[in-house]
């Protein structure tokens, strides 16, 4: 209704009556009518178009957690990781120093009962029957048959065999040859090891390095597994590639090297399903899995990950078989160091397979997630 219209309502009898104080109750109806009307023909004159899609204002995807885990791995101060890494390999160390202790209550020599006992010491702390060996054997090499040992000597011989030994396993690990192409990170491991979150935390890690990152999701018989990963993918705005539960896992991970090489992404990280028990079927589509990564970037996967959870003790050192006869490893992730008292598993695993342990778990923050280091570890384990 235009105005012209409006104007003859108000003179109009009833507009009259009204205004010469008639009913009270007609003239809020009709007042209430003639502000309505006046605000659709106004607002037909004046409404503003909508507004596009692209001027939306686009909403920030990562979350304060994200920020912060990023924020703090760059601030990280060597001494700091030290702390926390000593704190988190307490309670094997506690163990092995009580021991330790009880042993060397009064003066010993190095002889058969002082060489077996510390066997015994080394078996609690799942350091396994073979290193043990190779540890008493650089015991006795030290000094001749009979000398008086101290308990400090005995805690710097196992430090610096420790130190010794994972040293020779140190050597960097393999990457993208051509610029501007994705480094590939195959991370295989059983449900349960904290496989996923340490993805995360790895996407945290070469985020804090100012590299880009892209997730997969290749674990698809997990729908949990697939949205824990889109959760880490949201919290550091990081793109995860996934399809549906039940899908095709190489095919994902097909889609995931093709994104990563059109944007020039510098790191991939593919979650993997572990379902150990069926070892016929993981070992195919592993297999699968590889091949195709291999037909979308023929010198992927550049490195093949383990992640294995330390609190396990020697059942970690089962799975690091069973796996390698599945894949070609080359490297491992030990995670839940802090709350075990096995963390001698690594020594045992490190003789016995020879594969270079990249990052050590000792918390549950990102920043509990770093890579390892040989003579932080050793010197942590067996304190001067």
């Amino acid at each position: 209704m235009d105005r012209a219209s409006l104007l003859t309502l108000i003179e109009s009898p009833v507009g009259a009556w009204v205004a010469c104080g008639g009913c009270t109750v007609l003239l809020v109806l009709v007042g209430v009518g003639f502000w309505r009307l006046v605000a659709a023909a106004d607002g037909a004159s004046k409404q503003e178009p909508p507004v596009s899609a692209e001027k939306k204002p686009k909403m920030p995807v990562s979350t304060p957690e994200g920020s912060e885990d990023v924020a703090a791995l760059r601030s990280l101060q060597p001494t700091q990781w030290l702390q926390n890494l000593y704190q988190g390999l307490s309670k094997t160390r506690d163990k092995w120093l009580q021991g330790l202790g009880a042993l060397f209550v009064e003066g010993r020599k190095i002889d058969a009962a002082t060489l077996e006992a510390l066997s015994e010491l080394l078996y609690r702390a799942d350091v396994g029957v073979r290193t043990t060996a190779s540890m008493m054997e650089y015991i006795r090499a030290q000094r001749p048959e009979g000398s008086q040992i101290s308990e400090g000597e005995i805690r710097g011989w196992m430090r610096q065999k420790t130190e010794a030994l994972f040293t020779t396993l140190d050597k960097p690990w393999n990457e993208a040859t051509a610029a501007g192409m994705p480094t590939v990170f195959l991370i295989v491991g059983v449900n349960g090891v904290g496989k996923t979150t340490s993805i995360g935390k790895l996407a945290a890690h070469f985020l804090a390095e100012d590299k880009s990152v892209l997730l997969c999701a290749a674990d698809t018989y997990r729908a949990a597994a697939i949205e824990q990963l889109q959760v880490w993918g949201q919290r550091l705005d990081v793109k995860v590639v996934a399809h549906q539960q039940g899908g095709d896992p190489a095919a994902v991970c097909f889609d995931a090297v093709q994104s990563a090489v059109a944007k020039k992404t510098d790191v991939l990280l593919i979650d993997t399903a572990g379902r150990l028990h069926n070892k016929t079927h993981l070992m195919e589509e592993l297999g699968k899995i590889r091949r195709t990564i291999s037909k979308a970037m023929p010198e992927a996967p550049h490195e093949i990950w383990l992640v294995i959870d330390a609190t396990t003790g020697q059942n970690a050192v089962a799975q690091v078989q069973a796996f390698q006869e599945i894949v070609p490893l080359s490297g491992l992730i030990v995670t839940k160091l802090d709350g075990t008292a096995k963390g001698g598993v690594l020594l045992s695993i490190a003789d016995q397979f020879h594969l270079p342990i990249r990052f050590i778990g000792v918390g549950e923050k990102a920043v509990d997630l770093r890579p390892f280091d040989a003579a932080q570890f050793a010197s942590s384990l067996f304190p001067a």
